[in-house]
């Protein structure tokens, strides 16, 4: 499992350990599961507190996409494709937002951006 820390960036450690975990496992990186690395193991190669990883694992487990078995440690979760497909149409709409804010400042209607989506989807098959 490969997790980067930027000490540069605006985000907790412990929140770039769970956005970083959760793409992993949104993108069929970490399946059903798996088991992830201990949080003591998981906070020695990342060089951070465990209590930072404590928090990530907390707030992963909290959003359903591990769970944790007391003594034998912390898995990915099962039966979770319901919930990684609301957090991919999340994203989805994210960029459309910023897409529809981007055609508005240049008078792009509605039509024009809905055409404009349609020709790219088309493109794609």
């Amino acid at each position: 499992m490969d997790i980067i820390i930027s000490n540069s960036s605006s985000k907790p450690i412990y929140e770039q350990i769970t956005s970083q975990i959760k793409d992993q496992i949104m993108a069929g990186n970490l399946v059903a599961g798996e088991q992830l690395p201990s949080i003591r193991a998981l906070a020695n190669s990342l060089r951070v507190s465990a209590i930072t990883t404590k928090r990530a694992y907390a707030d992963l487990e909290a959003q359903g996409f591990i769970e944790t078995v007391q003594g034998k440690g912390s898995f990915v979760a099962g039966g979770n494709d319901e919930l990684l497909r609301e957090e991919r149409l999340r994203e989805v709409e994210g960029h459309l937002l910023r897409a529809i804010e981007g055609a508005r400042v240049i008078g792009v209607s509605a039509a024009e951006l809905v055409e404009m989506m349609t020709v790219l989807m088309e493109g794609d098959e």
